[in-house]
């Protein structure tokens, strides 16, 4: 990993500015005759292809800001999303190694100079890549099929590093995810960094959601075997994962990948009174025998009361369209600007497409939809822009909010259509009467 803070942001550096310069070029080929959709095409998938190597290869905060990223490219017009989705699906789960000597060393000084007596086999090979880590294929001296995660050297140093330099681009960084905040994204990434990087609190957090759910017939989550703090070790799980159905999943696939991420979002602060806040699909999976299997509990958020009513409560007033009381509980809860003059119809208008879900016992999420609600939200022109820059989300909620987007954004890639309302209602306290 490179750790010099000059390197990285030169590096960093150089995806707007390559992007600039290839469009500069693109004028060029244009006046020699080449039709703008070539020329538009030819841009996309070489500043696709510079953004995977570029955040790829610095790992850190810039493959976790990818990572990030990449569940809101359902939302991205068609003509100019193959190139960024694909790139940014590759984020998920793949990046260049660290050699093995360094691995090595990393696991000597987290787990002992005696490490390799505590595997009956160890795979050098890394099976998969991490934002700060990569995950090694091992068995367990007890025969047990383990997942090793190794925390590339100098993480820290270059997270800090990427996250400082991302928030100065972030403006330019916009442009590749139409309808996301990359601000806020950026902010919560840097909030929650020294959790991330300390695998004992990710290795508790698992705990709690492995507990949670044990022994039960849809959500699979590994137990944790051991754990240092640069180092855990989990049970070895093999699925299908979530990026290879959205890519050329069956419907049936599609449709109940969708339905158990959707009721393990929504169950989670009932169930272990904690939130998985790290949604994108590389940390999915699909087991042979039907059930989910979640992975990656870095990023969580404790919710030791639940899922807050009140979040029940504004989607039920926006889906019964009573905008006196919807505008009232959201100034209550600190989402009107304050000293900000709103319209309720004009608030209800914003709100009601984003509760479309809940209006019929099934829903497909799909692109499409994805990509109304980016350019409704995102045109300037509109009404819809205006009322949304009045809002506010309050640091306490900025964390659910993000987590219930990127769900829906997956929804969105799966194609899937799933019973969305019969699931809230079931575990969104405040969303029923009774």
């Amino acid at each position: 990993m490179p750790r010099r803070a000059a390197v990285r942001t030169a590096k960093l550096a150089s995806l707007p500015l390559g992007i600039a310069g290839r469009a500069v070029g693109g004028w060029g080929k244009r006046l020699s005759g080449q039709s703008a959709e070539e020329v538009n095409a030819a841009l996309s998938a070489k500043a696709a292809e510079q953004l995977f190597e570029v955040l790829g290869t610095l790992k850190g905060g810039a493959m976790k800001f990818g990572q990030a990223l990449s569940v809101f490219e359902a939302a991205v017009p068609d003509e100019m999303a193959e190139p960024y989705r694909e790139a940014l699906t590759k984020l998920q789960a793949a990046a260049p190694p660290m050699s093995v000597r360094q691995t090595h060393r990393v696991l000597a000084e987290q787990l002992g100079s005696s490490w390799r007596q505590r595997f009956a086999e160890f795979d050098d090979v890394p099976a998969a890549a991490a934002s700060i880590g990569q995950v090694h294929h091992a068995v367990w001296h007890d025969g047990r099929e383990v997942a090793v995660k190794v925390q590339y050297p100098g993480a820290d140093e270059a997270l800090r590093s990427d996250l400082r330099q991302l928030q100065r681009f972030a403006r330019l960084f916009q442009a590749l995810a139409p309808g996301t905040e990359v601000k806020p994204l950026l902010a919560e990434l840097a909030a929650r960094m020294d959790e991330e990087l300390d695998y004992r609190s990710e290795a508790d957090n698992q705990r709690g959601f492995a507990a949670a759910f044990a022994g039960d017939d849809k959500v699979l989550v590994p137990r944790v075997v051991a754990s240092a703090p640069r180092v855990i070790v989990t049970e070895w799980v093999t699925g299908t994962p979530f990026a290879k159905i959205i890519a050329d999943g069956t419907a049936e696939q599609r449709d109940r990948a969708g339905r158990l991420l959707a009721e393990f979002h929504y169950s989670s602060p009932a169930r272990a009174r904690l939130l998985h806040s790290d949604p994108h699909p590389g940390n999915f999976m699909l087991l042979e025998d039907g059930r989910l299997c979640v992975i990656d509990f870095g990023a969580v958020a404790r919710l030791p009361d639940g899922a807050p009513p009140q979040l029940g409560r504004i989607m039920r007033l926006a889906l019964e369209g009573r905008s006196t009381e919807l505008l009232d509980s959201l100034r209550d809860e600190g989402f009107v600007r304050p000293g900000t003059s709103l319209d309720a119809e004009d608030v209800q208008a914003y709100l009601a497409p984003l509760v479309a879900p809940l209006t019929s016992e099934r829903f497909h999420f799909t692109r499409r939809w994805a990509q109304r609600q980016a350019l409704r939200m995102g045109d300037t022109r509109g009404q819809d822009f205006r009322t949304g820059r009045s809002l506010n989300l309050p640091p306490n909620w900025l964390l659910i909010h993000r987590v219930t987007a990127g769900a829906v954004g997956i929804l969105c890639q799966l194609d899937a259509e799933i019973e969305l309302r019969a699931i809230v209602e079931h575990w969104q306290p405040g969303y029923t009467t009774h």
